[in-house]
């Protein structure tokens, strides 16, 4: 849920209506996430969908790589700016919600460019040798400082990092935090801050988007 949403819902809707409309497939797929998961508000929201569509398509990369699917909702608006031999590969480890994403990835015209794998994140980034020039991390807030440390080797200069959630519900303002997840992100925040191979800045966009390109 975003600022506005919850603070000022007349700004949100019209911080909506004045964004690009969303395709057709992407309105069913969300709509379906409301109608058939039980955690609909995890889906990337509209605003932030245009933001990783008009990123994607600025950028036309050949190698994306999103921690955390869901039901493919950002997926399909990052697959949307690939270059025409590109690919996402995209991570998941909920067997169970799998259908979901699977069933419009196949109905998409990105079929073909979308490997959908059920496999941990950290796992997966200290197996591969690939580099990626595009990176959108919404998943396990716990794990977000180590998913930094691990996707930065997978880098080069130019890479975009996106993670979502960062500002945490204003969670990030507390000085001791008692939850592993709020930690996770304050260490995330001050290490794409402090990091010299990282240009960043917080969008306050829904939860907040640490956006980062690498020097």
């Amino acid at each position: 849920m975003s600022f506005f949403e919850e603070k000022n819902p007349e700004m949100d809707r019209y911080l909506e209506a004045h964004a690009s409309s969303e395709s057709e497939i992407l309105k069913k797929l969300r709509r379906e996430t409301y109608q058939k998961t039980t955690q609909p508000h995890m889906i990337s929201g509209y605003q932030q969908g245009r933001l990783l569509t008009i990123i994607s398509q600025m950028l036309q990369p050949k190698n994306i790589l999103e921690i955390g699917t869901f039901t493919g909702y950002a997926t399909l608006c990052l697959a949307s700016g690939l270059a025409k031999d590109g690919k996402i590969t995209t991570l998941d480890v909920n067997e169970d919600l799998a259908y979901l994403p699977k069933k419009y990835f196949e109905s998409s015209e990105y079929s073909s460019q979308i490997d959908f794998k059920l496999q941990d994140a950290k796992e997966y980034l200290k197996e591969t040798d690939e580099f990626f020039d595009l990176i959108f991390v919404d998943a396990d807030k716990e794990n977000y400082a180590e998913y930094f440390r691990l996707l930065k080797p997978h880098t080069k200069s130019g890479t975009v990092v996106l993670f979502d959630n960062v500002l945490w519900y204003g969670k990030v303002l507390e000085e001791n935090p008692k939850l592993k997840s709020t930690q996770s992100i304050q260490e995330l925040n001050d290490l794409a801050a402090k990091d010299e191979d990282f240009e960043n800045l917080i969008l306050p966009l829904r939860d907040g988007v640490n956006f980062l390109r690498r020097k």
